[in-house]
């Protein structure tokens, strides 16, 4: 299901067909291992999303070539880290603040059927990516929507969202949308000791599931929650 006034994609099979050959490096039996969540259903449906973004990708680019190519690594998988890190229950409506071309949603929501998803962008391009691949895979459990975080109808149990922007800035964008407690787990890399000062957040390296990926070295999930003096503090504009 997708919210907002955005024209569904059409795919253009000579426009697939001329794209240059790329391979996407694929993922090993011990990969699927560090994720114990995955069902065999829902590592068949993964295994389904190379394709699709290559098509997808081809038309509407929303993810770099060299990421393509790593896409397990730098895309699926560090989506599923959250998994590892957060308690996703049945029944839960979970937002996906800044979702992209579909991450981390798309493969949470494949990984966690019995949790609502609701995967939200500002670019109406990366919505079309959304929904095409959902509608390809017919993911029950996802809905998509175009438009600022302000007109969405929350409010949701948790919060994730990848490389969206700074914890202060999550934070105001998601004043009211979270049930009282709800944690907002954010994908973040590099040095947060000072965007984080301050603030109710806990820090957990991916490095410590993800053994041997240089990518991982510097990646984190950070989760954040709402305090009290929240709703004293200046409203930040969102772009």
């Amino acid at each position: 299901m997708v919210h907002g006034l955005i024209e569904p994609l059409i795919l253009d099979q000579n426009l697939v067909a001329n794209t240059t050959i790329m391979t996407i490096k694929p993922p090993t039996a011990k990969d699927f291992k560090r994720f114990p969540f995955l069902t065999k259903e829902a590592i068949e449906q993964l295994q389904r999303l190379p394709n699709l973004y290559k098509e997808w990708n081809s038309r509407i680019n929303v993810i770099s070539r060299k990421d393509m190519e790593l896409l397990w690594e730098r895309h699926i998988f560090h989506s599923l880290t959250l998994g590892l890190a957060a308690d996703f229950l049945p029944d839960m409506n979970v937002l996906d603040l800044g979702t992209g071309g579909g991450f981390p949603g798309i493969p949470l929501a494949i990984a966690f059927p019995s949790v609502q998803w609701t995967l939200n962008d500002s670019m109406a391009k990366k919505i079309r990516v959304v929904q095409a691949v959902s509608e390809a895979m017919a993911i029950p459990n996802i809905s998509a929507y175009h438009g600022r975080i302000e007109k969405l109808k929350g409010p949701w149990d948790a919060v994730v969202t990848r490389a969206v922007a700074p914890a202060s800035q999550l934070l105001t964008w998601t004043r009211g949308q979270v049930v009282e407690g709800g944690p907002i787990y954010a994908l973040k890399g590099g040095r947060l000791k000072s965007e984080l000062k301050g603030l109710d957040a806990e820090v957990q390296e991916l490095k410590q599931w993800m053994k041997g990926s240089e990518f991982y070295e510097t990646k984190c999930i950070v989760t954040l929650h709402h305090q009290a003096e929240d709703s004293a503090r200046p409203e930040i504009v969102m772009p």
